[in-house]
């Protein structure tokens, strides 16, 4: 028994102790030529342009609405939502919609057609 562990383990170690030979990615292919299409300086003054902006949109404290400005007054919002109420009701009702759409009373934009030509078509 002892014998056949012994032969066993000299075969695994024998089966495993090639020299391993570790290569990097990229040793068959030549060195990696990048050249950019702005200078230095170029790059140097958008840096410089960035940090008087004052901007940093990877910062925490990020605000993009900061200084926005809407030029669509409260009601007017107000009133789109009451005239839309309706359909988008109709739309997330049960049956999503289909049977307000089959109405063909829909306002918005026409059917796209997909197949085939226009009847007029020449």
């Amino acid at each position: 028994m002892n014998r056949k562990l012994t032969t066993t383990a000299l075969v695994l170690a024998a089966a495993f102790a090639g020299s391993a030979f570790a290569e990097s990615p990229n040793a068959g292919v030549g060195r990696d030529t990048f050249s950019g299409a702005r200078t230095r300086a170029d790059v140097q003054a958008e840096l410089v342009a960035y940090k008087q902006a004052g901007v940093n949109p990877w910062s925490t404290q990020y605000n993009p609405l900061r200084s926005f400005k809407s030029a669509t007054t409260r009601a007017d919002v107000t009133a789109d939502y009451l005239a839309s109420r309706a359909e988008v009701a109709a739309l997330n009702s049960e049956d999503s919609g289909s049977a307000y759409l089959a109405q063909a009373r829909v306002t918005g934009v026409p059917p796209t057609r997909l197949a085939g030509q226009p009847r007029n078509a020449q």
